[in-house]
């Protein structure tokens, strides 16, 4: 890559980073081709993506950012991997870490928050925003659906009643 490749890729690299919901570090050495391809899919489909970067230029991205402290991660085969939605890249990341031994979590970041291997575990352990929506939807509703089964009641309970005058007679 010549110089102008590299100030080109930095530039990218920061603007990438800065306009990221989280982004993680993983230590990838050992991956086959195959299974880098199946991660990057799977980050694909999910909203995120990956990159592997030169240790050297992911430094000096860092270096004027918030994210700064996060260079000391840059250290052997590294990959960035990163999504708008902060859930994204810690949930295909730390899913795919449970299955492949050689490759790891080492931290990241979520704005201007470091984190570390717990943090992004922690991350990646939260329900989605979907998820959390329905739930919401579901405490809102049911409290309203046992009004009307306690107000529809007295009907059904005076409707068993009818019904067996009825059979008697």
């Amino acid at each position: 890559m010549d110089k102008a490749g590299k100030r080109e890729f930095v530039s990218w690299l920061k603007r990438t980073l800065k306009d990221s919901g989280s982004v993680v570090v993983v230590h990838y050495s050992g991956l086959t081709v195959a299974q880098m391809n199946d991660l990057r899919s799977k980050m694909r489909e999910a909203g995120g993506a990956i990159k592997v970067a030169k240790n050297r230029l992911a430094k000096i991205a860092l270096q004027d950012t918030e994210m700064r402290a996060m260079a000391r991660l840059f250290v052997g085969q590294t990959l960035i991997a990163y999504s708008s939605n902060p859930l994204v890249a810690p949930k295909v990341v730390v899913n795919f870490s449970k299955v492949n031994d050689s490759f790891f979590v080492l931290g990241g970041t979520m704005g201007s928050v470091n984190l570390d291997i717990k943090g992004v575990e922690f991350l990646a352990s939260l329900p989605a925003l979907d998820d959390l929506r329905a739930k919401i939807v579901c405490m809102i509703s049911t409290p309203a659906t046992r009004v009307a089964q306690v107000l529809a009641a007295p009907a059904t309970q005076m409707t068993r009643v009818f019904n067996a005058f009825s059979r008697k007679k």
